[in-house]
Parts: C-alpha cells; structure tokens; sequence
C-alpha cells in the first residue's frame, strides 16, 4: 500500500510525510481546528486516499460544501468508503466507556480493509473532547495515544490528533506532547522536543 506513495500531502503544509505520522494539533480556536481538518480530508481525497475523520464540531454540512468548492462531491466519497464521518462521542465512547484495545483494532482493522480495498494510503483525523476526563477508562488515553505509535509502524495509518488547549490544563497537554512525536506549530508540522518513545512511556 504504501510503496505507491512513498510520501503525502497532509494538506494544510507543503511538507510532504511518509504515510503513517502521528500529530498532535494543539489548537487555540476553532477556525485553526477547522482549516486544519478540511484540509487534511480534502488532500487525501485529492489523492484517491480513504480519508476519516471523528469530530463532535465538524459538521457533514461544513465538510460538504468545502468539498464542493473542490469538485468532490460528499455523497459521492462517503458513500463509495472513500470517506467517514463520525461524531468522536460515537466511536470513542462507545457504551460510555474508553476503550484502548478497541480503538486499535477499529485502526488495525481501518487499515487493513483499506489495503484489501486498493487505497494508496488511508489516513484519520481525530478531535478529542473534555469529556474522555469523565468517562469510564478516560485514564488510558495517553497509553492508547502511544500505543497508536507503535501500531502505525506495520499499520501506518496518517493520524492527526486534534486538542482544544482552552478545554484542557497545561498538565493534560503536556502529557499529549509526550505521546506524539510530530506536532503542528503555526501551520508547519515540526518533530516535538517533549515526545517520548512509546517502548519509555508505556513502562513509566
């Protein structure tokens, strides 16, 4: 899959990446939120890649007409798999609980159909909201934000991880730094000083 893209847009830079970074978007508005995720979904499709994305704020109307402006029709991708939307409540806290080990396999899995399914590249944007802080299991999520880098190097899904930094403490973002070695600064995506190796994390 990934040999016939040896690198890839994500859209909001012109640096191009080898498929299957791991980002972290700190965010401090929702217009930089919104650019950053419809540009990251129309850059994949532009590239016949199957794109995702899982976001409480990021409307199918939103999505649609920005698209539209580009000559894609939204029906069209999400109804042929070539797109998904859904809400980060629905597939996070499904049964109003956290689960790590199921959203690896859901990746695993978004992965490996891609491939099956003749994709170049597959890639998923993700926006986390406050509530992973009340919800049963909430407490793995940086293990899960690492494990997600270990899985990305035999399943390299591009994954954009999106946080509100007016939603959570300095503590909690911090802590995101740790767990992403990539991270998005003034709409250029930099390697992140504060990351820590998952085989270090994941023992601490």
């Amino acid at each position: 899959m990934t040999h016939a893209h040896q690198t890839i847009s994500l859209g909001f830079t012109n640096q191009p990446f080898p498929p299957g970074v791991h980002i972290c978007q700190i965010f401090c508005s929702n217009d930089e939120r919104q650019a950053s995720l419809l540009k990251f979904i129309l850059s994949g499709l532009q590239s016949k890649e199957r794109a995702c994305c899982f976001s409480d704020n990021a409307t199918e109307q939103a999505i649609g007409e920005f698209l539209g402006n580009y000559g894609i029709s939204s029906n069209d991708v999400i109804d042929s798999g070539a797109l998904t939307l859904a809400k980060t409540r629905d597939v996070y806290f499904k049964d109003n609980c956290f689960d790590p080990e199921r959203m690896l396999s859901l990746l695993t899995t978004y992965y490996t159909d891609s491939v099956a399914q003749g994709y170049p590249a597959a890639r998923v944007i993700g926006e986390m909201t406050p509530d992973i802080q009340h919800i049963s299991g909430g407490n793995r999520l940086m293990e899960y934000e690492s494990k997600i880098t270990l899985l990305l190097r035999d399943h390299p899904v591009t994954a954009v991880c999106q946080y509100d930094s007016r939603s959570f403490d300095g503590a909690m973002i911090m802590d995101v730094l740790k767990v992403h070695p990539l991270m998005i600064v003034r709409g250029s995506v930099v390697h992140n000083p504060f990351c820590i190796t998952p085989e270090e994390f994941l023992t601490q």
